[in-house]
């Protein structure tokens, strides 16, 4: 507001007409009006406006008044909205009337806009308990209960933290500052307390089962001499006897396992650990090695082992000779149930190739063994015993010569297997009775007439003697 500008109460020398009155009021009205949108904007929406009231050029009242509106709009603290004074003219008591319900009708929105301050404080005030809590994520409820009997057991921190085993794996320092904060800090000792609370009774009894030793505890069990083998009646006894010193959830066998690593590390009453030898001279492996005499490294003579080690390889030997014996007549049997040493040969049949679905009978000197086609037929078709796609459609050929002799030529591009043995192409192997012919996977047993292969052989004895 100028400094030279009157009240709105004082009078005005310079009378107007009744209509100029009329039209300024109504002016004066609107710009009211629009300095206070314009100083209460944040809390009142803002209302769209065309261009063309933007463009028009304003009166001279108008421009005075957009001066005290941004000069206002400087003034820190609850503005004040005072009425423009137009020159010439005196606002009527109507006009006075309205400056003020505006005034005061504007008045809420300035609370809105200054009330958030305290809101951050609040959020600052909340962020406070997330700072104390913010690790105990890590220490669970086990490892807190953990933490408490292994302390009451030992009082001592180090002791802890070698000899329990926590969910992580925490340093010295950490186990401090978790055993102090359970001790001091209200915050974390509640919470803890509450998370404790809620474990399973089971899972609490395994837990204090794994309870570290005392010392009380250990000085008891080193009382039990090494050299005994007490069972666990005697650490029942011990149990009742001192019910003040063990933990409740010890156990007979908790104790004679924890007797026995005591024993094993000589940690007994009546075990003695032996020093070190002392001095310049400290015996080593290699001095050891030359002081042993190799002499009493050997094994003296057991009269009574080698004569029991005697009588057993006696045993056995006579064992393996009744079965050497035994074993034709195990051949026979087996033969007989086999049909492998066929009786029923008759007199044209000199040979036969028997295999595990199909026998094929050998009636004349020579037959050609392979694979049958529609263009070649062949006398033994060994497609019929299995798969004979690898076979060569003349596989090989079986011959009787006249000294009785049974000869088997390989003519196809595999090898043809006699008893193991490989008859590569263009070879003959000679086939003598039970004889294993393996050709490509297909297994048979060649079995020959020997009554009628006799027969031949002393017929061509006769003419060799003629």
């Amino acid at each position: 507001m100028q400094a030279g500008a009157p009240a709105i109460g004082a009078p005005v020398a310079v009378a107007g007409g009744q209509s100029r009155s009329e039209d300024e009021e109504s002016l004066g009205i609107k710009d009211v009006k629009r300095t206070a949108t314009q100083a209460f904007g944040g809390g009142v929406p803002k209302r769209r406006s065309s261009s063309r009231s933007i463009k028009r050029k304003k009166f001279d009242d108008e421009l005075v008044e957009s001066s005290l509106v941004k000069s206002s709009s400087r003034v820190k603290g609850p503005p004040v909205v005072e009425p423009v004074r137009c020159s010439g003219n005196e606002p009527s008591f109507s006009e006075k009337k309205k400056v003020t319900k505006s005034s005061t009708a504007l008045t809420p929105p300035l609370a809105m806009v200054v009330s958030p301050a305290p809101i951050t404080k609040r959020v600052k005030k909340s962020k406070q308990p997330l700072q104390i809590t913010k690790d105990l994520g890590r220490w669970k409820p086990t490892d807190d209960l953990l933490l408490i009997n292994a302390v009451l057991q030992t009082t001592d921190l180090t002791s802890v933290h070698l000899g329990v085993k926590f969910s992580c794996r925490f340093t010295l320092r950490e186990i401090k500052e978790r055993w102090y904060a359970l001790l001091y800090d209200p915050v974390i000792s509640k919470l803890a307390w509450q998370a404790m609370r809620q474990l399973h009774p089971e899972a609490i009894a395994a837990i204090q089962s794994k309870a570290l030793f005392s010392q009380a505890e250990e000085a008891q069990l080193a009382k039990i001499g090494s050299t005994s083998q007490p069972k666990l009646e005697v650490f029942q006894e011990l149990l009742s006897k001192h019910p003040s010193v063990f933990h409740p959830s010890r156990t007979p066998k908790s104790l004679l396992v924890h007797w026995q690593l005591l024993k094993q590390y000589y940690l007994l009453d009546d075990q003695s650990v032996q020093p070190l030898p002392k001095g310049d001279q400290v015996l080593n492996f290699s001095d050891a090695e030359q002081m042993v005499d190799d002499a009493k490294l050997k094994e003296s003579r057991d009269e009574v082992l080698e004569h029991e080690l005697m009588i057993s390889d006696r045993h056995q030997k006579r064992e393996i000779r009744q079965l050497e014996q035994e074993l034709p007549r195990w051949q026979v049997l087996v033969d007989s149930i086999t049909g492998m040493n066929l009786p029923d040969f008759d007199n044209q049949t000199l040979a036969a190739l028997r295999g595990r679905m199909v026998r094929y009978l050998m009636r004349s000197r020579e037959i050609t063994l392979g694979r049958a086609t529609k263009d070649k037929q062949i006398d033994v078709d060994l497609s019929l015993e299995g798969p004979a796609w690898k076979i060569s459609r003349k596989q090989g050929i079986i011959k009787l010569k006249n000294n009785g002799d049974f000869f088997i030529a390989n003519e196809g591009r595999r090898p043809i297997y006699i008893d193991g043995r490989p008859v590569l192409s263009g070879n003959k192997w000679k086939l003598n009775n039970n004889s294993v012919v393996e050709i490509a996977g297909l297994r048979f047993v060649f079995l020959i007439n020997l009554e009628l292969i006799s027969l031949i052989k002393a017929e061509a004895a006769k003419m060799i003697q003629q």
